[in-house]
């Protein structure tokens, strides 16, 4: 079974320095249809202005994970970070027991255009962390590289929850498959561009929710950069 999230159904939020799209009720916008799909709770889709951002708040029990596509995230905790996120790493930040941190973009003239990703954790109450990783574009091309596991496996960044979070790039005739468990979701949310589904079409902030179904392919790439949720159930 596959059912479609149009990018117009999300909700959207213009703050003037801050613009958001929302495929999942937060803050302002409530949806009681869609309030997460599995244990994936948050993707929002936000544009910060230049010189503007996030100020210190406040997380906690929560898997965290931004996606940045085009400027630099800036990132400070209180657990000692301080790092610029570019297009291409991926970092994770796990909330555990309360986390104080802020996000900004410092580059004149230019919007940061990032992904913030909420994944509901399998376990509460540990000890706050922060990781971040480079995948490269040739990592990305033509496949699904595993960008989040809850075992590190290849090298993706460990997220302390039932999930595991893939990338991909595609255009043309490239194409990927992947076996699907049945018993779990699966979450393909496209980020740029243009793909097949399953041989159905999507465009830029659509995405698909898949139950009980046993294959993914991906075809009929322009521009397409796509991520791959694997969900428990």
């Amino acid at each position: 079974m596959m059912n479609k999230r149009s990018s117009g159904e999300r909700g959207y939020a213009d703050h003037g320095w801050l613009k958001s799209f929302h495929s999942f009720s937060f803050a302002g916008y409530y949806d009681p249809a869609h309030m997460g799909f599995g244990n994936l709770r948050v993707i929002n889709e936000d544009r910060i202005a230049a010189g503007r951002g996030f100020g210190t708040h406040g997380h906690r029990d929560m898997e965290i994970i931004s996606y940045v596509l085009s400027g630099e995230l800036a990132h400070q905790d209180n657990i000692g970070n301080i790092k610029g996120i570019p297009p291409g790493d991926v970092q994770r930040m796990s909330a555990g027991t309360g986390v104080q941190h802020s996000e900004f973009n410092h580059a004149e003239g230019q919007t940061t255009h990032f992904l913030q990703i909420w994944i509901e954790p399998n376990v509460t109450g540990i000890p706050p962390s922060y990781e971040q990783k480079t995948f490269p574009e040739s990592e990305k091309r033509g496949t699904l590289r595993l960008v989040a596991s809850p075992d590190g496996a290849m090298d993706s960044v460990t997220v302390h929850a039932d999930a595991r979070l893939y990338a991909g790039l595609f255009d043309g005739n490239e194409t990927a498959e992947m076996a699907l468990n049945p018993q779990r979701k699966t979450y393909v949310h496209l980020v740029r561009g243009e793909l097949q589904v399953n041989g159905q079409p999507l465009s830029a902030g659509d995405a698909f929710k898949l139950e009980a179904e046993s294959r993914l392919q991906l075809s009929h790439g322009q521009a397409a950069e796509v991520l791959v949720f694997d969900l428990a159930n």
